[in-house]
């Protein structure tokens, strides 16, 4: 349902970088008093959501427009399965050292709205370092950047419709919405159908963060059931001897309880 979003865009409007946390908290507050009033349901995000700044930026505003898909795919980047190498999906061995922070693996199904394997498609995250930052001109923030961790990586769902990446847990980081604004950890997710004009992206977060009840993007998906679909869970028979603790995700694309995704 997008085609874009490497990672939220700062606020343009000159009165968020005053507002307060209070006032944004007020804001979600009001927001999820009237979700609990209502007789509507919303498993996705609100495309115009106040508390956060730029989301009036990040959807369209005019109409539709029909696209050809062959002449769409003519322009976009081409590749097979032999173009996805086994590495790719470990993020702690793309470079000559390894990278400072907590290693983990996180694995998960990718399935339909029947609880069907989605399989043989590629999944693509990419994240902040264990400091918050990210390898990108726009992230000037003052935290290290780690030479040795790209954030970014991709692989294949086997038969059962399974992904498997190795990482870096990231940390939060401040962000322009408002004064004091950090977003919880997450790691970006992009999935890919059979061409380049079906994609999804979502975001995967940590249980227990103690920002998620402050962060607008994390709660523009208003029905709290949805949201918590966004969270993985520790999951110990992932989690490695002596090596990286494990968590389980899994992404639902359709049907009555989908996984919350990004649109624009």
């Amino acid at each position: 349902m997008t085609t874009q979003q490497n990672k939220p865009l700062l606020a343009t409007d000159p009165d968020a970088a005053s507002a307060s946390q209070a006032d944004i908290s007020a804001e979600i507050a009001a927001i999820a008093d009237e979700y609990a009033r209502g007789a509507t349901t919303e498993t996705q995000p609100r495309l115009d959501y106040a508390p956060y700044r730029s989301s009036l930026l990040r959807h369209p505003t005019k109409a539709m427009q029909h696209a050809d898909p062959e002449t769409i795919e003519l322009y976009a980047p081409v590749f097979g399965q032999r173009d996805i190498g086994a590495a790719e999906s470990d993020l702690t061995i793309q470079a000559s050292g390894e990278p400072i922070g907590e290693r983990i693996v996180v694995s998960g199904h990718v399935l339909d709205g029947d609880g069907r394997p989605v399989t043989h498609q590629l999944v693509e995250i990419w994240q902040a370092n264990a400091a918050g930052r990210y390898i990108h001109l726009r992230d000037q923030h003052p935290a290290p950047i780690d030479p040795n961790f790209t954030g970014v990586g991709r692989t294949i769902t086997d038969a059962e419709g399974r992904y498997t990446f190795t990482t870096i847990k990231p940390g939060p980081y401040p962000w322009k919405n408002h004064h004091n604004a950090w977003r919880p950890a997450h790691i970006h997710f992009s999935l890919f159908g059979t061409d380049f004009t079906q994609r999804l992206v979502t975001q995967m977060y940590f249980p227990g963060d103690p920002l998620f009840a402050l962060d607008p993007i994390y709660q523009s998906v208003v029905d709290p059931v949805a949201r918590e679909r966004l969270v993985a869970t520790y999951d110990h028979d992932v989690t490695r001897h002596e090596w990286a603790t494990g968590y389980t995700w899994d992404i639902v694309l359709t049907g009555s309880h989908p996984t919350p995704t990004e649109e624009s």
